[in-house]
């Protein structure tokens, strides 16, 4: 079975790669030496790098990542939302730099109310003209201003991240995140259970939120993910692994292998990049 995935950052205290002033910055690294580390002891053959907020729209180490270990990973550039030119930025960092996705994170508040803007349709056509998909980091009510895009972009792969961190205790909530299912081209990643939990390992109070997302969605159109290092707040990095391979029961056996590989790579053809 070929473990993938599809969810990671990584980061490093580098005068090299600069952090953004706007944002704050961990005082410990995150590299992609590290990481290599972790993959290897677990079974993970390949990762996908999603850039990390501490750059903003500087994809700089993400993409040196990529550069210096291309068997092993593909990356998801982010862009500015409210620049302009952010589709172009977006043609720039996947023809040039070998990124294949971008990410965009619309806050449920006034301050994300960008995601409903004139910029939106022309950075979600980009993507869709460059075969890259869409994911997208927001909570669930957020939700109801992508289903318009959703229709708008057909041939987009989207992908739903961390299931929209919908709350177990929240039907409601997730019940906007099931709506998204009538769409083929809606991904979710059933990652960040040890996130919304209120229980410890396997976070068990989160595990019928995964099996009506599974039943909803199908394998074919799910998959796990570590958020690696994000997650060692309350998870190992095996943790986030086990907890789907080991301790979610409701899988079957093929299903299981879609959900560790089969379906992340159906979006990240690590063979033809």
């Amino acid at each position: 079975m070929r473990i993938i995935d599809p969810h990671v950052h990584v980061w490093k205290n580098d005068p090299q790669f600069p952090w953004a002033r706007e944002r704050n910055h961990p005082r410990e690294d995150a590299t992609p030496e590290m990481l290599l580390d972790l993959m290897e002891k677990n079974g993970v053959e390949k990762t996908v790098i999603v850039q990390v907020i501490h750059y903003l729209w500087d994809n700089s180490y993400a993409a040196d990542a990529i550069k210096r270990y291309p068997n092993k990973f593909m990356g998801v550039c982010r862009i500015n939302p409210e620049d302009p030119a952010a589709p172009d930025h977006l043609s720039e960092w996947t023809e040039e730099h070998g990124f294949h996705g971008v990410r965009l994170s619309p806050a449920t508040g006034s301050d994300g109310d960008w995601f409903t803007g004139l910029l939106m349709p022309p950075i979600f056509s980009r993507a869709e003209q460059l075969g890259v998909p869409m994911l997208i980091l927001t909570k669930a009510d957020r939700l109801l201003d992508l289903i318009p895009l959703v229709e708008q972009h057909p041939n987009l792969n989207i992908v739903i991240d961390h299931m929209a961190d919908c709350p177990p205790d929240e039907p409601e909530k997730l019940q906007l995140l099931l709506d998204l299912a009538r769409f083929p081209q809606v991904y979710v990643k059933i990652s960040h259970t040890w996130s919304i939990s209120k229980e410890s390992y396997p976070w068990k109070d989160t595990h019928e939120q995964v099996k009506k997302v599974y039943h909803t969605f199908g394998g074919k159109r799910i998959m796990w993910g570590t958020d690696w290092p994000v997650c060692l707040s309350r998870a190992t990095y095996a943790q986030t692994l086990s907890v789907v391979r080991d301790e979610m029961d409701f899988f079957t056996p093929e299903d299981r292998e879609w959900v560790l590989g089969k379906t992340a790579l159906q979006i990240w053809n690590f063979e033809s990049s």
